[in-house]
């Protein structure tokens, strides 16, 4: 059944605006050749089989024509799957640059029932996961369209510092004040860098995310029959940054987490 709760229609209306205002993940990649999108996904470093022409891979809440385009020029199969009609249309738009074919469809990543079961070899997941109440939603959804062997790279927020951005520090440190709980709603300003705050700002929703503690995150993936095979800390690195900028703050805050997980088939 579909998912088109007041969650949804946030973060649907916000998305549409991002892509009016040209935001940093609504540009699509138009200057890829298949080194560079080779480098761009850096599947090796992640531990992911590099060779993915052939490979069935569902961009997962990654609209935008940048993923998508990259893993079509190394010959994948590539469906993407977003709730906002415009990040969608940016894929098209990449796929008809590079005279390569992308599956668009839209919704909601709590609701996969338009793909089919064991369909994919690779999901990927780009950072979204935080924008949902409760990623065992998710992680259930992926279980059913990822097949046996499969791979789901997961990009979200480092749970320790949800909320926090370079704005929180207060002369000596990010102090961390939000209770650690799964579900718990935070809301901070967009960074600088997303869009041109000048001109989009007034209206443009700030982002709605709630927390995934690493627990449930984990052991919501072991649950489904996923292993871990790769994690990293994603970090900036702004040697000299000023105390306050964001340089400095995701040096010290790590604000990312990459995943790389292996599906070994349904759980008991």
């Amino acid at each position: 059944m579909a998912v088109h709760d007041e969650v949804y229609h946030y973060n649907e209306e916000r998305w549409e605006a991002l892509v009016e205002a040209e935001a940093l993940f609504t540009r699509p990649m138009l200057d890829l050749d298949e080194e560079r999108a080779r480098a761009y996904l850096g599947l090796a470093e992640l531990g992911v089989p590099g060779d993915v022409a052939g490979r069935r891979v569902l961009c997962l809440a990654g609209g935008g024509g940048q993923q998508s385009a990259a893993f079509a020029l190394l010959g994948a199969e590539v469906t993407v799957l977003d709730l906002s009609a415009g990040q969608l249309r940016r894929d098209r738009t990449a796929a008809e640059h590079y005279g390569v074919s992308v599956r668009t469809v839209q919704g909601d990543m709590r609701d996969l029932s338009a793909l089919d079961e064991s369909s994919f070899d690779l999901v990927w997941h780009p950072y979204s996961l935080t924008f949902v109440p409760d990623a065992r939603v998710v992680f259930r959804q992926v279980a059913r369209v990822v097949g046996e062997g499969g791979h789901y790279y997961l990009m979200c927020a480092n749970p320790f510092f949800s909320g926090l951005t370079h704005a929180s520090w207060n002369g000596e440190g990010y102090p961390v004040s939000l209770p650690y709980t799964d579900g718990a709603a935070t809301s901070y300003p967009d960074q600088d860098w997303v869009y041109d705050r000048t001109s989009a700002g007034h209206r443009i929703s700030e982002p709605r995310e709630y927390r995934q503690t690493l627990s449930r995150i984990v052991n919501g993936l072991i649950g489904e029959g996923f292993t871990l095979t790769h994690l990293s800390e994603v970090r900036g690195d702004h040697s000299g940054a000023e105390p306050g900028s964001w340089g400095h703050f995701s040096a010290v805050a790590p604000p990312w987490l990459e995943f790389v997980w292996r599906y070994g088939g349904a759980s008991s």
